[in-house]
């Protein structure tokens, strides 16, 4: 990197990564080595989108390890990320060295051609053992999708507001945490209504809590899906990501990956998903099968420092719904259509 690129970036950014080279090499001295530690990501004809994270694990105490364990959340952020790692991806026969950014997080595309559905590969770093991973291949015919917003809409988190977000990111146990009433049942009807259609769980949450979520996701009988997760910490040119714009960015992207894909945008009314789905909405509007929106429970909202403003939209717009559980959002979308009323 120049010496002008390096002065843009932000000088806690530059603290952060002096952090995580020093705990890494801390880490190697005590014979630890990184892996990959890959994610559900997706495709399409011809290419799949490979998300993971290269990362130092701290190995769980004994009393720790097996599914049934108990896991406190500060366990999530023990690991140590290990920047700018070198990664082979073994896919569809052919091989794929790509680089891990600054905070040991893979994103990239690769050509491959795959079956529509799950598929798996391999992901390896510095000659470990390769890893499995998987990724949603999406069918060319496939006209509709669901992206789901994960805190407070498929899991009570109430995390906008910072005291109460660090308690359930790093002090409550995992096997804590509640799904939303009638969430799982809904995504898993419209998965079922509509075969073979991806699902997108797209949080502002960081990627250091993905094996936990993918954990509860599977404990509560929610579909799979690919995960959009981001980085938690400071960016090139600001102390903090932006889950706003991490949204709306990804939407963007899966509009243009997917142009005759329209989709459900499941969210609440507790951060931004309202106006974040309204100006997706109008700017792709032939992109939009509707939006469900979970409204908060009062003390819900208390605890996320209150709800959103409605946000307006126009009776000539793809149907909006909302209601505060997941099987008030299932009556409502058969009412319009999105699911089979009699199902």
């Amino acid at each position: 990197m120049s010496p002008a690129a390096a002065a843009k970036i932000h000088w806690f950014a530059r603290l952060e990564h002096r952090v995580h080279v020093w705990r890494e090499r801390r880490a190697r001295r005590r014979g630890r080595s990184a892996t990959a530690v890959p994610f559900p990501g997706y495709g399409g004809t011809g290419w799949v989108r490979v998300v993971g994270r290269v990362l130092i694990v701290p190995p769980l105490p004994r009393r720790a390890r097996g599914e049934g364990a108990s896991v406190r959340g500060w366990r999530s952020f023990a690991s140590i990320p290990v920047s700018f790692a070198s990664v082979r991806i073994e896919i569809g026969g052919r091989s794929h060295d790509v680089v891990a950014d600054r905070g040991g997080v893979i994103d990239t595309v690769v050509d491959a051609e795959l079956a529509p559905g799950w598929q798996t590969f391999t992901m390896s770093v510095e000659g470990q053992e390769p890893v499995e991973a998987t990724a949603f291949i999406v069918a060319e015919d496939i006209r509709f999708g669901v992206i789901s917003d994960v805190d407070d809409t498929v899991m009570v988190t109430a995390l906008p507001r910072p005291l109460v977000a660090a308690w359930n990111s790093f002090v409550v146990d995992e096997h804590a945490r509640t799904p939303v009433p009638g969430m799982a049942v809904l995504l898993e009807q419209l998965r079922r209504d509509h075969p073979g259609s991806p699902v997108i769980y797209l949080s502002t949450g960081a990627w250091n809590v993905a094996p936990t979520l993918r954990r509860f996701l599977s404990r509560n009988l929610f579909p799979d899906g690919a995960m959009l997760l981001t980085d938690w910490g400071p960016t090139h040119d600001r102390w903090f990501r932006s889950g706003r714009e991490h949204k709306s960015t990804n939407l963007r992207r899966l509009a243009e990956e997917f142009p005759e894909v329209r989709w459900l945008l499941i969210g609440d009314d507790g951060q931004h998903d309202e106006g974040i789905y309204a100006q997706f909405q109008k700017e792709h509007p032939d992109s939009v099968a509707g939006v469900a929106i979970r409204r908060l429970l009062p003390a819900e909202a208390v605890l996320a420092g209150g709800r959103a403003a409605t946000v307006p939209h126009r009776a000539d717009e793809a149907p909006w719904v909302s209601a505060e559980d997941g099987a008030g959002l299932r009556d409502l979308l058969g009412e319009v259509g999105i699911l089979d009323a009699e199902d």
